[in-house]
């Protein structure tokens, strides 16, 4: 199996349309009707709620791992680990085009943010999980999905290029490339923060029930 074929097959691997399928499949709706028209993970946990919302996140994170691991199936890579390396990059960014524009959904996907995580996790598991740890930090104290990811991706070139200074030109570039392109992609996300108008997901919601039970006492002891 040559390096093209893998490259188609990352490509069909990160065209599952899970989000579509999911709510097309148990809702009887197409996820890209509502919310945001997006058919990723940030528009099921709007539409669908925190529990598929978590599964389609889940679902497009594996499609990048599924694709960068495809490169163990040309053994020579096994001992060249720079090309290996560039070759799980050029596999992900496959996964990631097509969870972007699927051939499995009319070419209409998502942003690719979870995929992309996907495709760091199987490539250097220390970075993602990093980069998650900073996800899930900003979405615990925001709730904000949107917001979260855009931090993550930020967080991914100083992790590459700072922290861990990897060495490797391509991977370096391609952590840029990220960033600007969740950058890219979440325009209309960035105005909707800016203006107080983006949607929170529907988790946490008995931390923010405390809080205001907390904010209540306090004004009526002050009464």
């Amino acid at each position: 199996m040559n390096e093209f074929l893998l490259i188609v097959l990352a490509y069909l691997i990160g065209s599952i349309p899970s989000s579509v399928w999911v709510s097309k499949y148990f809702f009887g709706i197409d996820i890209r009707d509502y919310g945001s028209g997006n058919a990723g993970a940030t528009n099921t946990f709007r539409t669908l709620g925190p529990n598929w919302g978590s599964f389609v996140m889940l679902a497009d994170m594996l499609k990048g791992i599924i694709a960068v691991k495809l490169v163990y199936l040309i053994p020579y890579y096994l001992d060249h680990e720079s090309q290996m390396t560039n070759l799980q990059i050029g596999l992900g960014l496959a996964a990631v085009v097509g969870h972007i524009f699927p051939i499995w959904a009319e070419f209409r996907g998502g942003k690719g943010v979870a995929t992309v995580f996907g495709m760091v996790l199987g490539i250097q598991p220390i970075v993602a999980v990093c980069c998650v740890g900073v996800f899930l930090l900003v979405l615990y104290l925001t709730r904000f999905v949107s917001l979260s990811s855009i931090l993550a991706s930020l967080a991914f070139p100083i992790f590459i290029l700072v922290i861990f200074n990897e060495k490797e030109d391509l991977y370096r570039i391609f952590a840029i490339a990220v960033a600007l392109m969740v950058l890219i992609t979440h325009q209309k996300n960035i105005g909707r923060l800016l203006q107080g108008n983006e949607s929170k997901v529907p988790i946490l919601k008995h931390r923010d029930r405390r809080r205001q039970r907390r904010r209540n006492g306090s004004e009526r002891n002050k009464l």
